[in-house]
C-alpha cells in the first residue's frame, strides 16, 4: 500500500475541475512562486501521512454529492506528480471503483517519465502557467519554464484534456504583449478546453507571516474588473473558451 504526504483535504470543491469534487492537497513542491498561497505546503517531509484506502474510504461518504454533479477527485498541492504512484493509486481507485472522473492541478515543472503512469488514470490535467516569458518566469517561480513547456508539448502528444490557469498579478503577469505572446503560443493546443482567467489575491499572506517569512508580494494589490476583462479578451479573440464564460 503506497502511502503519501498530503497538505490538507476539501470535500466539496467546486473550482478544480468540472463538478463537486474531493481536493487532496498533496504536500512538496520543486517551485517557488513568490505569490504562493500554499507557501506551508512547500516542504516534501510536511503535512500527514496517509494511504489512498484511508482517502477512497473517506470520498465514500460524499459519493453522491460527486456522482451527480459530474465531479470527483483532483489531486492539487503542492505537486502532485511528486508523488506520482500515490496519486497514481488514488485516482485508479477512484475511476475503478467508484466511477469517478479524476483531475491532477499541476504547476507543469515535473519529470514526464515519472508522471505517465500516473496520466494514464488522469481524465484531466489543470496546468497553471505562471509565465510566457522566461526571464520573468524565473523570477516569479525561481526556475526555468524549460519544463513546463515540454511537459505541454507531451500532453499534447498524448491528446490528454487540458484546462489552463493563468494568474493575473498587477506589474507582473498582465502586461499586454506578454499576455498576447501566451495566447498565441497556446493556439497550437488543440487539446486545449478551456484557460481560467484567475486574479490575484492575498489569501494566502498569513501564511507566509505565520512562518515568520517575509510576503514578496507586499503591497501588490489584487487586478480590477477592468483589467481582468482586458486579459480575458485577449483569450477570447484567440478562440479560447475563456471561465465563466
Amino acid at each position: 500500500m503506497t502511502k503519501g504526504r498530503i497538505h490538507s483535504i476539501e470535500t466539496m470543491g467546486t473550482v478544480d475541475g468540472p463538478g463537486i469534487r474531493y481536493v487532496v492537497f498533496t504536500q512538496g513542491c520543486p517551485m517557488r512562486c513568490i505569490f504562493c498561497h500554499n507557501r506551508d505546503a512547500w516542504d516534501p517531509k510536511a503535512g500527514k501521512e496517509t494511504s489512498a484506502d484511508e482517502l477512497i474510504q473517506d470520498i465514500k461518504q460524499y459519493l453522491p454529492f460527486y456522482k451527480s454533479s459530474g465531479g470527483g477527485v483532483t489531486a492539487t498541492g503542492g505537486e502532485p506528480t511528486l508523488q506520482a504512484d500515490f496519486v497514481r493509486e488514488l485516482f485508479s481507485r477512484a475511476k475503478n471503483e467508484l466511477g469517478l472522473n479524476t483531475a491532477m492541478d499541476t504547476s507543469g515543472f515535473v519529470d514526464i517519465e515519472k508522471a505517465k503512469d500516473l496520466l494514464e488514470v488522469t481524465d484531466l490535467v489543470l496546468l497553471s502557467i505562471k509565465h510566457i516569458d522566461e526571464i520573468k518566469h524565473k523570477e516569479i517561480t525561481g526556475v526555468s519554464s524549460n519544463k513546463v513547456f515540454a511537459f505541454m508539448e507531451y500532453l499534447r502528444e498524448i491528446d490528454k484534456p487540458l484546462w489552463i490557469r493563468y494568474v493575473v498579478i498587477p506589474g507582473l503577469t498582465d502586461g499586454e504583449e506578454d499576455v498576447e505572446r501566451l495566447a498565441e503560443f497556446l493556439k497550437d493546443f488543440p487539446n486545449i478546453q478551456t484557460v481560467d482567467i484567475l486574479p490575484y489575491h492575498t489569501m494566502g499572506v498569513y501564511k507566509w507571516q505565520e512562518m515568520g517569512l517575509d510576503y514578496p508580494l507586499e503591497g501588490v494589490p489584487s487586478p480590477d474588473k477592468q483589467s481582468m476583462k482586458e486579459v480575458k479578451d485577449v483569450f477570447r479573440r484567440h478562440g479560447f473558451k475563456v471561465n465563466l464564460d
